[in-house]
């Protein structure tokens, strides 16, 4: 009799070649980074839930949808939290949120619904920071959809792309240093987190 089953035993865990860290300063802002007056309100269906945290986090990452990675990228960092799919409301300053989406069609669209619940003014207890838009699958994406992810870009602060990442696929435990993409993401993030976002934007100390 054999030791564990192959069916079910975990996959090996592939070893990650370290990279450098690189200091990153906040990048600017290249979309809306309050609510805006005229914005048409999403159809409720479309409209992610709100829920109330007894305490608060340095960073939630929301996903606009079902596998959207929102899991991955809270595990990155201890003082990230994810969302579970709704608006944090917790205790004193708004919540500060980036939220993440698949680059298939649907979660294009969910990140959109998403974009214009916030910007409608529905949401006013978080500060959104950017969208995450993670690669649904390898390679480079058809032009209907690079198009339209310019346009979902378009309704949120900030915009980064992560590529394809193996390793979340296949269920292996998000580390920081799995591609130089995702190290750039989380220092540009520590950077605005750092910076006061928004109320640095907008020239309020």
């Amino acid at each position: 009799m054999t030791d564990g089953n192959p069916w079910l035993s975990r996959p090996a865990q592939a070893e990650h070649t370290p990279i450098a860290v690189i200091s990153s300063s906040a990048p600017p802002p290249t979309g809306p980074v309050s609510p805006q007056r005229g914005v048409p309100i999403p159809n409720r269906a479309d409209q992610l839930p709100s829920c109330t945290w007894p305490t608060g986090a340095d960073l939630w990452c929301l996903g606009a949808h079902g596998g959207a990675g929102e899991s991955s990228l809270a595990a990155l960092v201890p003082e990230w939290r994810a969302a579970e799919h709704r608006w944090p409301r917790v205790p004193g300053a708004p919540a500060r949120v980036i939220l993440t989406a698949r680059s298939s069609m649907r979660g294009l669209q969910a990140a959109q619904a998403a974009a214009r619940q916030w910007a409608a003014g529905l949401v006013p207890h978080v500060e959104v920071l950017g969208l995450v838009i993670i690669a649904d699958a390898p390679g480079r994406l058809p032009h209907p959809l690079r198009t339209f992810a310019k346009i979902v870009s378009g309704g949120f602060p900030r915009t980064w792309n992560l590529g394809w990442i193996d390793s979340w696929r296949v269920g292996e435990p998000p580390v920081l240093d799995v591609t130089r993409d995702v190290r750039h993401l989380v220092d540009e993030l520590h950077a605005l987190l750092d910076s006061g976002a928004k109320s640095t934007i907008n020239g309020r100390k």
